[in-house]
Protein backbone atom coordinates (compact mmCIF):
# COMPACT_ATOMS: atom_id res chain seq x y z
CA UNK A 1 0.00 0.00 0.00
CA UNK A 2 1.59 3.35 -1.16
CA UNK A 3 1.38 5.84 1.35
CA UNK A 4 3.10 9.45 0.85
CA UNK A 5 3.32 10.19 4.14
CA UNK A 6 5.49 7.24 4.57
CA UNK A 7 7.80 7.66 1.75
CA UNK A 8 11.64 7.97 3.11
CA UNK A 9 13.63 10.03 0.37
CA UNK A 10 17.02 8.94 -1.67
CA UNK A 11 19.26 11.47 1.11
CA UNK A 12 17.84 9.33 4.02
CA UNK A 13 18.35 6.22 2.28
CA UNK A 14 21.56 7.38 1.05
CA UNK A 15 22.43 8.23 4.72
CA UNK A 16 21.69 4.45 6.08
CA UNK A 17 23.59 2.66 3.53
CA UNK A 18 26.54 5.19 4.14
CA UNK A 19 26.07 4.95 8.05
CA UNK A 20 26.11 1.10 7.59
CA UNK A 21 29.04 0.81 5.23
CA UNK A 22 30.82 3.26 7.56
CA UNK A 23 30.42 0.96 10.77
CA UNK A 24 30.86 -2.33 9.38
CA UNK A 25 34.39 -1.08 7.91
CA UNK A 26 35.14 0.31 11.21
CA UNK A 27 34.23 -2.92 13.05
CA UNK A 28 36.49 -4.92 10.97
CA UNK A 29 39.19 -2.37 10.45
CA UNK A 30 41.96 -2.31 12.98
CA UNK A 31 45.46 -1.97 12.87
CA UNK A 32 47.74 -3.09 16.47
CA UNK A 33 49.97 0.14 16.21
CA UNK A 34 46.97 2.23 16.50
CA UNK A 35 44.26 -0.02 18.31
CA UNK A 36 42.95 2.25 21.11
CA UNK A 37 41.55 4.79 18.29
CA UNK A 38 40.31 2.17 15.80
CA UNK A 39 38.11 0.30 18.31
CA UNK A 40 37.28 4.09 19.56
CA UNK A 41 35.88 4.47 16.24
CA UNK A 42 34.08 1.67 16.01
CA UNK A 43 32.51 1.85 19.18
CA UNK A 44 31.34 5.40 18.59
CA UNK A 45 29.09 3.71 15.68
CA UNK A 46 27.44 1.41 17.68
CA UNK A 47 24.58 1.36 20.11
CA UNK A 48 23.31 -0.62 22.45
CA UNK A 49 23.91 -4.71 22.86
CA UNK A 50 25.89 -4.41 19.73
CA UNK A 51 28.14 -1.91 21.49
CA UNK A 52 28.55 -3.75 24.56
CA UNK A 53 29.21 -6.81 22.71
CA UNK A 54 31.57 -5.67 20.58
CA UNK A 55 33.34 -3.48 23.58
CA UNK A 56 33.88 -6.85 25.39
CA UNK A 57 34.73 -8.59 22.28
CA UNK A 58 37.36 -6.18 21.06
CA UNK A 59 38.64 -6.16 24.48
CA UNK A 60 39.10 -9.68 24.71
CA UNK A 61 39.99 -10.91 21.25
CA UNK A 62 41.01 -8.55 18.70
CA UNK A 63 43.12 -6.39 21.27
CA UNK A 64 45.22 -9.44 22.37
CA UNK A 65 45.52 -10.65 18.92
CA UNK A 66 46.65 -7.71 16.94
CA UNK A 67 49.36 -6.56 19.32
CA UNK A 68 50.38 -10.05 19.86
CA UNK A 69 50.34 -10.70 16.15
CA UNK A 70 51.23 -7.12 14.55
CA UNK A 71 47.82 -7.74 12.93
CA UNK A 72 46.31 -5.27 10.82
CA UNK A 73 42.89 -5.49 9.31
CA UNK A 74 41.36 -3.04 6.71
CA UNK A 75 38.19 -3.54 5.02
CA UNK A 76 36.69 -1.83 1.94
CA UNK A 77 32.75 -1.70 0.65
CA UNK A 78 32.56 -3.06 -2.61
CA UNK A 79 28.35 -2.45 -2.83
CA UNK A 80 25.20 -1.80 -0.35
CA UNK A 81 21.37 -1.46 -0.35
CA UNK A 82 18.89 -0.84 2.16
CA UNK A 83 16.72 -3.99 2.63
CA UNK A 84 14.30 -2.19 4.78
CA UNK A 85 14.14 1.57 5.69
CA UNK A 86 12.06 3.07 8.50
CA UNK A 87 12.63 6.75 10.16
CA UNK A 88 14.30 5.28 12.88
CA UNK A 89 15.90 2.41 11.54
CA UNK A 90 17.34 0.51 8.88
CA UNK A 91 18.71 -2.48 7.89
CA UNK A 92 21.30 -2.80 5.35
CA UNK A 93 23.24 -5.57 3.14
CA UNK A 94 26.39 -4.81 2.85
CA UNK A 95 29.36 -6.67 0.78
CA UNK A 96 33.17 -6.25 1.08
CA UNK A 97 36.76 -7.11 1.03
CA UNK A 98 39.05 -7.30 4.13
CA UNK A 99 42.88 -7.59 3.75
CA UNK A 100 44.64 -8.87 6.73
CA UNK A 101 48.22 -9.36 7.65
CA UNK A 102 50.22 -9.62 10.38
CA UNK A 103 53.89 -10.45 11.46
CA UNK A 104 54.05 -13.71 10.53
CA UNK A 105 52.47 -13.13 7.13
CA UNK A 106 53.27 -9.73 5.70
CA UNK A 107 51.07 -10.56 2.17
CA UNK A 108 47.39 -9.44 2.57
CA UNK A 109 45.25 -12.19 2.51
CA UNK A 110 42.02 -10.60 0.99
CA UNK A 111 38.43 -12.28 2.49
CA UNK A 112 35.16 -11.46 0.96
CA UNK A 113 31.86 -11.12 3.23
CA UNK A 114 28.59 -10.33 3.57
CA UNK A 115 27.06 -8.60 6.59
CA UNK A 116 23.22 -7.62 7.18
CA UNK A 117 23.89 -4.54 9.42
CA UNK A 118 21.06 -3.28 11.62
CA UNK A 119 21.21 0.50 12.57
CA UNK A 120 19.11 2.82 14.93
CA UNK A 121 19.02 6.34 14.95
CA UNK A 122 20.02 7.38 17.82
CA UNK A 123 20.18 11.65 18.22
CA UNK A 124 19.74 11.88 14.42
CA UNK A 125 22.86 9.77 14.03
CA UNK A 126 22.89 6.07 12.30
CA UNK A 127 23.98 3.42 14.63
CA UNK A 128 24.81 -0.01 14.26
CA UNK A 129 22.55 -2.35 16.73
CA UNK A 130 23.51 -5.41 15.21
CA UNK A 131 25.73 -7.18 12.56
CA UNK A 132 25.26 -10.09 11.35
CA UNK A 133 27.76 -11.97 8.80
CA UNK A 134 26.09 -14.16 5.73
Amino acid sequence: QFRPARRLDDAATHQAVQAASDGAVAVVSYSYDHLDSDIARAKSLSTGDFLSYYSKFSQDFIAPAARQGHLIATAKVLRAAAIELHPNSAVVLVFMNQNTSSKEKPEPLTTASSVVVTLNKVNGSWLISKLDPL
